[in-house]
């Protein structure tokens, strides 16, 4: 028996949309038809969030409901009205990834299960400048809505007075957004380190409210989530539906309309009228492009009172004055651990008498082998002391497949030349062939924006 499909026609082209009625939102009874044509109606204003910027495919294959999967790297089958670019990844990996104009264009994604979008802060035709600084508010638990509208108040003030103009919106799940277009002469590590500087004087301007602290058992209020400025972060764009049970839309906001907003009245029923009816609150927003240089002068400032850099996320390559990346319960447990049985972890697991750390793993083996390559270049030194048998490649079983880790052992490597064990590639997925429904319960989830 034949699909069933439905055929809409924007841009001037005709996309189809393969099983128009199966249920994307169960409890709001919204169809995947019901995504594609609130983004056919919608389109001027998701279009100026993502117009032109690369972006990664988050997949609901069977709805809202449903786990998603990141797909970085385009279809191998697509149209030739399908545009892509070449991104390269904080681990030295390379991808294509899918470009975006115009709205048949982003129908053809949301076709392929996309609910929501998440483009990079960069265009096509200049991948290492952002144009988009992007403050994140995460709502720690317990946190109210109303301290988040404050907050975000409070960040429109800083950003006021390094002369710079944010625009907010509601994330479509807890919390808020807020962007800043700027100049594209910047890179993605003076970019974030503006935010974390703009973070931290929020902090401390409200220490009640607000916190720039990575780590979840010191934060409290609203995290101001810098990190989602390091290189190869997401973000979901304005006018994206998110996966919510009531289909809850990002929409933008006009600065007096924060007070007092509800992220509830903004769904996929709700906002096409919106937009018809007041136009898009960020339709300005690429008019006038501001300049990062006042608060990476706020950021030298505060370097110079004693704050060095924040930590990165875990797959980032250390950074020379970054603080230590582990946990402080880690800290403690470890600690502890190690003072009463020097062999065994603080999760109770015998440690290793021999130092062995694990540089790669991927799918094939002969991207392991890559990734290998790519460890012994950024530690020269530790690699030149190793030895054949200090190599150790091991071919390990997952539930749908098979996938392989390279370890080294640092035996022959003088104490002070050995490196610390490092995350795995942000673009690494031993599953990222596998197809999504024989995955299993045991593939690598991938953290989601807020």
């Amino acid at each position: 028996m034949a699909k069933s499909q439905a055929v809409l026609e924007v841009a001037g082209r005709e996309v189809t949309i393969t099983n128009p009625d199966k249920v994307f939102f169960p409890q709001a009874g919204h169809t995947k038809l019901d995504l594609a044509k609130y983004y056919a109606a919608v389109a001027e204003g998701a279009l100026r969030g993502i117009s032109a910027r690369p972006i990664v495919l988050k997949r609901y294959v069977n709805g809202a409901e449903s786990e998603p999967f990141f797909q970085k790297r385009a279809p191998e089958q697509h149209p030739d009205w399908i545009e892509t670019v070449e991104l390269s990844f904080p681990s030295g990996r390379t991808a294509r990834e899918i470009i975006v104009r115009d709205a048949a264009q982003l129908l053809w994604i949301v076709n392929l299960g996309c609910i929501d979008l998440n483009p990079h802060p960069v265009r096509a035709d200049d991948l290492e400048h952002p144009d988009e600084l992007r403050v994140d508010l995460d709502p720690g638990p317990g946190t109210a809505w109303d301290d988040i509208r404050r907050v975000a108040l409070i960040v429109r003030d800083v950003l006021t007075e390094h002369q710079l103009r944010g625009w907010p919106k509601t994330s479509g799940s807890r919390g808020m957004h807020v962007y800043v277009r700027i100049e594209r002469r910047w890179s993605f590590d003076q970019v974030r380190r503006a935010t974390l500087a703009l973070a931290r004087e929020v902090e401390r301007r409200a220490p009640e409210l607000a916190t720039s602290k990575w780590w979840k058992e010191e934060r409290h209020g609203v995290f101001l989530d810098y990190n989602q400025n390091a290189k190869d972060r997401t973000v979901a764009s304005a006018w994206s539906v998110r996966a919510t049970p009531d289909a809850r839309v990002s929409m933008p906001l006009e600065w007096d309309e924060v007070a007092g907003c509800d992220p509830a009245t903004f769904t996929l029923v709700t906002a096409p009228a919106r937009l018809a009816e007041r136009g898009d609150a960020a339709a300005a927003i690429d008019a006038a492009p501001g300049s990062l240089d006042r608060l990476l002068s706020l950021s030298a400032a505060q370097e110079a009172a004693g704050l060095g850099d924040a930590p990165w996320p875990p797959h980032y390559k250390k950074q020379s004055d970054e603080p230590p990346r582990v946990a402080p319960s880690r800290r403690k447990s470890a600690h502890a651990a190690d003072s009463a049985n020097p062999t065994k972890t603080g999760s109770g697991r015998r440690r290793s008498t021999q130092p062995l750390i694990t540089v790669a793993k991927a799918r094939h083996k002969e991207d392991a082998l890559a990734g290998l390559e790519r460890w012994k270049a950024r530690h020269p030194a530790a690699a030149a002391h190793l030895q054949v048998d200090d190599v150790l490649v091991d071919s390990m079983r997952g539930r749908s497949s098979t996938w392989t880790r390279i370890r080294v052992n640092l035996r022959n490597v003088p104490e002070n030349e050995r490196v610390a064990e490092e995350a795995p590639d942000p673009d690494y997925d031993p599953w990222r062939d596998v197809d999504p429904a024989r995955r299993g319960s045991r593939a690598p989830k991938t953290r989601s924006s807020s």
